[in-house]
């Protein structure tokens, strides 16, 4: 005799996973979170396009897709897209708004202050290494900058989510 589940047992297992996957997918609180976020992307693709940063169709793939810093924040918008709906359809007093508002605020902060700040003192380190490696003819690595953000970037992002979140929470 062989362990293991038959044939209707695993059918029924699977079904059953996708129904919570479904279930997950359509809920307002995914839907304005995932909204909030893509939303920013797309426009952040649209800029780039605009300004002539993007040299191409996989650049703007890249930019929709992965891309972090400039206008707007993805990262605030989309923390704030989750916690609007989840304040509307849980209340402001539940513990999972108070969460998601704190983690937000987590989120904003870093887009803000620590990623800027790494991703100026990266700008500075590249300058001085370029300079040093070509005034004493020495290999020079430079270090990957990260993109933060300004205050207006993370401002736009914060109305986009705010917005976005309460169309899924009311519509």
């Amino acid at each position: 005799m062989t362990k293991g589940h038959s044939s209707v047992e695993t059918a029924a297992v699977q079904s059953q996973v996708a129904t919570y996957v479904y279930s997950m997918l359509s809920s307002r609180v995914f839907l304005s979170a995932f909204f909030s976020w893509f939303v920013a992307q797309f426009i952040k693709m649209f800029i780039d396009q605009l300004r002539g940063r993007s040299q191409g169709s996989r650049d703007m793939l890249a930019t929709l897709l992965w891309r972090t810093g400039g206008m707007p924040s993805s990262h605030s918008s989309l923390v704030t897209g989750l916690a609007t709906t989840i304040g509307v359809l849980n209340g402001v007093k539940s513990a999972i708004f108070v969460l998601s508002l704190f983690y937000g605020g987590l989120i904003i902060r870093d887009a803000l202050g620590v990623r800027r700040s790494a991703g100026v003192q990266a700008r500075e380190l590249n300058r001085i290494g370029l300079q040093l490696s070509e005034r004493f003819d020495i290999e020079f690595h430079p270090v990957k900058e990260v993109s933060g953000h300004t205050p207006s970037e993370v401002f736009v992002g914060v109305l986009l989510g705010f917005f976005t979140g309460l169309a899924f929470s009311l519509l």
